[in-house]
C-alpha cells in the first residue's frame, strides 16, 4: 500500500478541520446502473463503457467537493486522489478543508483509507447507505429519463433502414463534400435542403442537410479561415443542418502486455442522427417531424443515386434534376433532387484559395493495408540480431541495445500486401522516423494521438488513431516512451506476413519480411502542432 509523503501529510494537517461528515463512493457506468445516466446525454463527453465515477460530497453542507471518472480497473489510489482534491482544491463554493469524519459504504475502501489517512485526525466509518450520493444519482437518472429517445419509436425502423440503404449506395464514392445536391421538400417547415456528402477521403462518412445555402457557405468559409480548435468549434456549432453520420463499433485497438495486438476487423455500423443550430447547439436525436422529413429525404437521395449513378461516376458533376413521389404519413410527397454544379465550383474555389494561403501537410492513410494486425510492443535484442542478418529488407539504425529490446510497431498482413508496402517505403527512400502527434476533432470535441510514419521524402503516413483518454493506449504509450529512452531515441517498424495462417497475431521469424530501425520523432520535432480534423473539407490539417 502506498502512503502519503510526509510533506503531503504536513500540508493536509495545516488545512482547517471543519465539523462535517463527508461521503465517498465509486460507482460503475454499467448499463443497468443509475450512475450511467449523467453521461447518457449524447451532447456530453462519454466515459469508458467500463468506467466508474468517484464522488466526494459534504453531507453536512449538501455539496459536491470533487468528482472524477476513472477506468474500472483503476485501483484504490484513485479514490484517494479525488479525496485529496476535495480537501485542497474543492469545487466552488467550497473552501479547502479537512473533514472531521468520512463515511463509505465499501469495507475494502474503508480499510484502504484507514491505512493511507492515518495521523490526519479524521474518523473513518462504514455505513450501508450514502443518502446524499444516492440522491445525486437519482437526480441524474430522472434527468436522463426525461430526454426523448434518439429516434421517435414509430419512425425509428424506417429511418434506420433508409440509413443502411444510403450506406449501401455509398454516395461518397461519387460525390465530394463540395458537390451539393438540392432537395426541394416544401413540407415540415423545410423549403429546400442542401445535402453535402462526407466520406470521399475516408475520414468521416455521412450526410449534412443544410437548411440554407448561406449556412453551408458560411461554415466552409469560417472553417477554412480558422486557426484554432476553439474557433473551429464555434464554426461547427454555428451550422444550421440535420446530420447523419456513421459510427463504427468493434474497430477499437486492443493491446496485450508485450505485443499489444490490435486487429482491424470489419466494423459494425451505427447510424447517428441529429440536429445542429446556432441557438440550439448540437443534439444527437430527432423529433417526429425531423425524423419523417429525414426519412423522406434519404429515400429521395437513394432513388436519385440509383437513377443517375453512371452520370456521376469519375469526377463528373453535370446539371441533373429529377422528381420523385415518396410515401410519407399516408400521403404522397413530391421531392425534386438537383445537382448544383455552380455551387460546387464556388465551394471548391474556396478550398483552392485556402490551400494557396496555408501550407497544409498531406497525411496519407493508404500505406498500412486494411484489416492488418497492428501491435505496439518490443522485440528482444537476440531476436533483433537474428532479424538483421536474415531478413531481405533491413534498414539499419543506431539504437543503444539497452532495456528489454527494441520498441517496434509491428504490422502483419498478407504476403502480397506486405511486399507492396515494403516497395512503397523503398520508393520513398525508407522510413525516417515514427511519431505520435496530438490530434483533435473540433466537431465532436475528441482528442487523440495520431500514429505517423515519416518517409525519407518527407511524406507522412497514418498508421493509427488512438483516443487520448483511452487508458490502454495511455499505458502503451508510456511503455513505448520508456523503451525509446533506453534505446537512445530509436524504435523500429516490422512488416510481417501470415495474416490468415497459424501465426496470425503472433508472427514467427520466418513470417518477418522487413525491419526498419528508425528514430522515434517527438511531436515538437515534427512541428505540426495539433492536427485538426476538418469535417467540411473532409480531411486533416
Amino acid at each position: 500500500m502506498n502512503g502519503l509523503n510526509p510533506s503531503t501529510r504536513r500540508r493536509l494537517l495545516e488545512l482547517p478541520q471543519i465539523q462535517s461528515v463527508w461521503e465517498g463512493d465509486r460507482r460503475s457506468f454499467s448499463q443497468d446502473s443509475a450512475t450511467d445516466t449523467p453521461w447518457s446525454d449524447p451532447t456530453l463527453a462519454k466515459p469508458p463503457a467500463d468506467g466508474e465515477c468517484i464522488l466526494w460530497v459534504d453531507g453536512s453542507q449538501g455539496m459536491v467537493r470533487s468528482m472524477d471518472v476513472v477506468p474500472l480497473e483503476t485501483g484504490h489510489e484513485a479514490i484517494v486522489r479525488t479525496l485529496l482534491r476535495a480537501m485542497e482544491h474543492p469545487h466552488n463554493p467550497a473552501k479547502p478543508a479537512r473533514p472531521q469524519k468520512i463515511v463509505v459504504r465499501d469495507r475494502e475502501t474503508l480499510f484502504y483509507l484507514r491505512g493511507v489517512l492515518q495521523d490526519l485526525d479524521i474518523t473513518l466509518d462504514y455505513v450501508p447507505d450514502l443518502p446524499l450520493i444516492d440522491e445525486i444519482f437519482r437526480g441524474f437518472q430522472e434527468t436522463s429519463n426525461s430526454r426523448p429517445p434518439s429516434l421517435p419509436p414509430e419512425h425509428a425502423e424506417e429511418l434506420l433502414e433508409r440509413a443502411e440503404q444510403l450506406w449501401n449506395d455509398a454516395p461518397w464514392e461519387l460525390l465530394a463534400d463540395h458537390q451539393i445536391l438540392e432537395l426541394e421538400v416544401n413540407r415540415w417547415d423545410l423549403k429546400s435542403v442542401y445535402a453535402s456528402v462526407m466520406g470521399m477521403l475516408g475520414m468521416e462518412y455521412g450526410v449534412l442537410l443544410y437548411r440554407s445555402l448561406d449556412s453551408l457557405r458560411q461554415f466552409r468559409e469560417r472553417v477554412l479561415s480558422q486557426d484554432s480548435i476553439e474557433h473551429m468549434e464555434e464554426a461547427f456549432l454555428g451550422q444550421d443542418c440535420l446530420f447523419l453520420t456513421y459510427e463504427t463499433e468493434g474497430d477499437d485497438e486492443e493491446f496485450d502486455q508485450d505485443f499489444e495486438l490490435a486487429e482491424f476487423a470489419e466494423p459494425e455500423l451505427k447510424p447517428v442522427f441529429g440536429n445542429l443550430h446556432p441557438l440550439e447547439g448540437i443534439r444527437s436525436f430527432l423529433y417526429d417531424e425531423e425524423a419523417i422529413a429525414f426519412s423522406t429525404i434519404l429515400e429521395a437521395m437513394h432513388r436519385f443515386l440509383k437513377q443517375h449513378r453512371r452520370k456521376l461516376e469519375g469526377d463528373n458533376f453535370p446539371a441533373i434534376s429529377s422528381r420523385y413521389k415518396i410515401s410519407a404519413e399516408g400521403a404522397s410527397v413530391s421531392i425534386k433532387v438537383s445537382t448544383l454544379p455552380d455551387v460546387a465550383d464556388e465551394l471548391f474555389s474556396l478550398v483552392d484559395e485556402a490551400d494557396d494561403e496555408i501550407d497544409m501537410p498531406v497525411i496519407r492513410d493508404d500505406l498500412v493495408p486494411e484489416n492488418a494486425f497492428l501491435s505496439l510492443g518490443v522485440i528482444p535484442w537476440e531476436m533483433v540480431e537474428r532479424m538483421r542478418s536474415q531478413l531481405d529488407h533491413y534498414q539499419p539504425g543506431e539504437p543503444a541495445e539497452a532495456g528489454e529490446g527494441l520498441p517496434v510497431i509491428l504490422i502483419q498482413t498478407s504476403r502480397p500486401k506486405a511486399k507492396s508496402m515494403i516497395e512503397t517505403i523503398a520508393a520513398a527512400g525508407g522510413i525516417r522516423g515514427i511519431c505520435f502527434n496530438p490530434g483533435a476533432d473540433p466537431f465532436m470535441g475528441d482528442h487523440y494521438d495520431l500514429g505517423l510514419f515519416q518517409t525519407q521524402n518527407g511524406e507522412l503516413h497514418l498508421f493509427g488513431e488512438f483516443g487520448e483518454d483511452d487508458p490502454t493506449h495511455v499505458q502503451a504509450r508510456k511503455k513505448w516512451e520508456q523503451r525509446c529512452k533506453k534505446t537512445k531515441g530509436y524504435c523500429g517498424l516490422v512488416i510481417a506476413k501470415g495474416l490468415t495462417g497459424a501465426s496470425r497475431g503472433n508472427p514467427n521469424l520466418k513470417d518477418m519480411m522487413a525491419l526498419f530501425e528508425v528514430e522515434a520523432i517527438s511531436s515538437d520535432e515534427l512541428g505540426l502542432g495539433t492536427l485538426e480534423r476538418k469535417l467540411a473539407v473532409d480531411g486533416l490539417r
